[in-house]
């Protein structure tokens, strides 16, 4: 295998904050029934600490990007977010136009709560949706109403968000097409920035994989997809990755770092994080403490893993990510960011662009909407 140097890329942080009011049937996340009380004060000392502790491995980078997650992050009050969003600005720095992302449910805040997000630096909200039925909803456990999701918007409007994502869900039990296709028509008559739209899909460890409930037949989610996305489209939503659609390119930076194989910091319980090492010519993936009470207990070191990534994995990794996006990536990327030159995985893509599968484009990796929608085919090429 034909190295290449490795060049630092840009850097996103997420904070886990991993506790919800209830726990979904569907959810495989870490999280966890908040119960009474939550030790707010105490989680977020935590995470302070731990954010100093992983400060070697921003190599001078400011971030481009933070992303509170869970969870239900919205559970904590916002002068608990200010302080982390603070700690991350003093400690490591911002860019100018630096996207913070709370994820928030509507069954979990307040105008008051969403005022106060956003003068602590919140620029961008994410809105657990996942459908407008009454009956799906139950289904899923959420603990909100339809009703509840359309004033959560109109909260965050009012609280000053012109950008924030809605996230909705599709193919859910006993849901038909019409069923599906009207709650995203209601999402887009939201006017939402953003639109996160993808299928149900039953996980292990979860309510769900233990009792499955009965889901659309393959035909109907097929339809689902098309006419969903016939939808989107009529309405101006870009779909720039699978499962994201943007009006204005309001794209989500985080998440487009991620599928870029930038490098962002993970920290709380859980959090998973991958960082760039160029002097050492590797990469790494990390995961902290899983459990609460486990990683309030920790002081020193909140990892539980940390693994390199072979020169043999990388490839894949990459293209797991890159190929998500509809445009792909710039064609350097890959041995900027892998430190492989790219003669290693010519064959492969040449075969693929035969196959119609990649795009024939001299600058960039993208596949082709055949390739798009073939992804996992054309992924296994790639672990061979």
């Amino acid at each position: 295998m034909i190295t290449a140097p490795l060049f630092l890329p840009p850097l996103s942080l997420y904070v886990h904050i991993p506790w919800c009011v209830r726990k979904c049937p569907y959810c495989d996340f870490n999280s966890h029934a908040a119960g009474d009380e939550l030790p707010e004060e105490e989680y977020v000392q935590a995470l302070i600490r731990e954010l100093e502790i992983e400060l070697p491995y921003t190599q001078d980078r400011q971030l481009t990007s933070i992303f509170l997650g869970g969870g239900t992050p919205s559970l904590f009050s916002a002068e608990s977010i200010g302080r982390i969003i603070q700690a991350a600005r003093r400690r490591i720095g911002f860019q100018d136009d630096i996207e913070i992302t709370l994820e928030a449910n509507p069954g979990t805040f307040e105008q008051e709560k969403f005022t106060g997000y956003r003068s602590v630096g919140v620029n961008r909200l994410s809105i657990g949706i996942q459908s407008f039925n009454e009956l799906h909803l139950q289904k899923l456990g959420r603990i909100h109403s339809g009703e509840n999701a359309i004033a959560a918007v109109a909260m965050a409007r009012q609280a000053g968000f012109d950008n924030f994502n809605l996230d909705l869900m599709h193919g859910l039990p006993g849901q038909t097409e019409a069923e599906a296709l009207a709650d995203l028509q209601q999402a887009i008559d939201l006017a939402p920035s953003h639109i996160s739209w993808y299928q149900l899909t039953i996980e292990p460890n979860t309510e769900f994989y233990r009792r499955p409930p009965e889901l659309p037949e393959e035909n109907i989610l097929d339809n689902i997809q098309e006419e969903g996305q016939k939808l989107l489209q009529k309405n101006n939503y870009f779909q720039y990755e699978i499962s994201a659609f943007c009006l204005d390119n309001k794209q989500s930076k985080h998440n487009k770092n991620y599928w870029q194989f930038g490098d962002y910091l993970g920290i709380g319980a859980g959090a998973h994080g991958k960082i760039t090492l160029p002097d050492e010519q590797r990469i790494i993936r990390t995961t902290k403490t899983r459990f609460p009470a486990d990683y309030l207990q920790r002081e020193n070191s909140y990892t539980a893993s940390c693994k390199n990534i072979s020169k043999e994995e990388l490839p894949l990794e990459f293209m797991m990510n890159a190929l998500r996006l509809n445009d792909g990536v710039k064609r350097e990327f890959f041995s900027e960011r892998t430190g492989i030159q790219y003669c290693n995985i010519k064959n492969i893509c040449d075969k693929l662009v035969g196959m119609s599968l990649l795009e024939n484009n001299p600058d960039r990796i993208c596949t082709t909407p055949k390739g798009h929608q073939f992804l996992n085919s054309v992924l296994e090429l790639f672990s061979e």
